[in-house]
């Protein structure tokens, strides 16, 4: 199982080595930028709910979504068009849902 595992990493390293991306950078991006774009969008639904301004907010939970594509765009080499058409892709759907989370009906009731 180990050696399944071990040769996982070598094809993966090899990958970053072939398109100039570090791949542990690429998971470390990744990895905090969720966690930060949920709770951005969070904070945004709660300046909703209260009437405050969101905008602000709103741009930061986009860059914090898009921190690592626009690392994979900037520093990928040599990298296959389905890969940019995927991120296209992962951009629309995600402008599309943070646009239909953001202006869903909101329930000052609900908590937050």
């Amino acid at each position: 199982m180990m050696e399944y595992i071990y040769d996982f990493k070598d094809w993966l390293f090899s990958l970053g080595e072939k398109h100039d991306v570090n791949p542990l950078l690429l998971a470390i991006l990744y990895l905090v930028s969720k966690p930060l774009f949920f709770f951005f969008l969070g904070w945004v639904i709660k300046n909703m709910r209260s009437g405050k301004p969101f905008m602000t907010q709103l741009l930061i939970a986009c860059v914090c979504f898009s921190i690592p594509y626009s690392y994979l765009i900037i520093a990928g080499r040599n990298i296959s068009v389905w890969v940019y058409v995927f991120i296209a892709v992962v951009y629309a759907y995600g402008g599309f849902s943070i646009y239909k989370k953001v202006t869903e009906k909101v329930d000052p009731t609900m908590p937050v």
